[in-house]
């Protein structure tokens, strides 16, 4: 097995188990991200355990983890995508690298910019081959929160034609006992793929594709920070004790949280933007609601709720993100380590 696909595998196995622990955060903080308040109606909405309880009490545990089974499998074949490229641009990088010192050319290391560029290469790849993935998990955690709004709008409806005097109040009260007694109907995988589809077509499963592109910044700040503050541990190490030069898992741990904190603050805006574009749009009649792109998104946004609403929920995604980073990196180097082991034990037997 080579060493990218070794990664590849590795990264899908983190993801997983990160993905598993954080999901409830996960939820909470598109629905907060998705969430539209204009200016004037701007309210506390409580802290991100407040809304866990909310959503608990109304739709119970189920609703933490609606959309699991397709977050699931984009995080593995999204870790997994990303690793295995990642991997392989930066042997390719070693490579340059290594050529060039012996032309004379640098010390062999590979610079900054350089991992730079391959985190954001792999990056690239990953978001245009898993966005549909993301498209439908997005879809499934907010569906009771649209569905919440639709009845909210028809209920508004209703009150302005009975104070029109459009409707009679017999008839305004089985109306709005009817609107009372709906529930949210089953809202499955393929329930949310026909909906996109029917939406906006095959293209409407690349919404939000454009910030996704621009947000590959963030591994790539990530990952830059991880491999430079492991290469100056491992240069440290191999000052004092050569059989040291090891990185532990709680070092990977604190590295992985460090550099997800400073990319998420960075990015968050864009995070924001992807969600509200692969949500659910025909909620309302309200124009502002409405996304017919990124550009008309952002103009929305600011002009109807302010540049706050860029960073609702960031301090949920911020806990969220460190803490499955963290978990990430810490289980795919183990993972790694433990390869690393079996694959040298059959070269001995060899």
């Amino acid at each position: 097995m080579s060493s990218a696909l070794a990664n590849g595998l590795a990264g899908a196995g983190g993801g997983i188990i990160a993905q598993i622990i954080t999901y409830p955060l996960q939820t909470v903080n598109t629905r907060q991200q998705t969430e539209r308040v204009l200016k004037e109606g701007r309210d506390s909405r409580g802290s991100a355990l407040f809304q866990i309880l909310q959503v608990v009490r109304s739709e119970g545990l189920p609703g933490l983890y609606s959309g699991l089974k397709p977050s699931l499998l984009g995080t593995a074949v999204s870790q997994g995508v990303y690793y295995y490229f990642y991997q392989v641009f930066k042997n390719r990088a070693e490579a340059i690298a290594s050529a060039n010192k012996k032309r004379g050319r640098g010390d062999g290391s590979v610079g900054m910019l350089s991992w730079l560029v391959v985190a954001a290469l792999a990056g690239s790849v990953n978001v245009l081959l898993t966005n549909p993935i993301w498209v439908l998990v997005t879809r499934m955690q907010t569906h009771t929160q649209a569905e919440r709004k639709i009845v909210e709008a028809k209920r508004e409806t209703l009150l302005k034609e009975a104070s029109q005097s459009v409707l009679t109040a017999s008839s305004l009260e089985v109306q709005l006992a009817e609107l009372d007694s709906l529930k949210p109907h089953c809202y499955g995988t393929l329930q949310a793929a026909r909906e996109v589809y029917n939406e906006s077509g095959v293209t409407g499963f690349w919404k939000g594709v454009i910030p996704s592109l621009i947000m590959v910044s963030n591994p790539s700040i990530q990952f830059m920070i991880i491999e430079s503050l492991s290469k100056q541990l491992r240069a440290k190490r191999a000052a004092k004790k050569k059989d040291l030069q090891n990185i532990t898992a709680l070092e990977v741990f604190v590295i992985g949280a460090f550099a997800k904190l400073g990319a998420t603050v960075c990015t968050y805006p864009l995070l924001v933007v992807k969600s509200r574009l692969q949500a659910k749009q025909e909620i309302s009649g309200n124009v502002s609601l409405r996304y017919s792109g990124t550009v008309d998104a952002i103009i929305k946004m600011i002009h109807h709720e302010g540049f706050r609403c860029f960073y609702q929920g960031m301090r949920t995604k911020i806990v969220q993100s460190v803490f499955a980073a963290s978990v990430l990196f810490m289980v795919k180097e183990e993972l790694v380590k433990v390869y690393a082991v079996l694959a040298n034990k059959s070269k001995v037997n060899v």
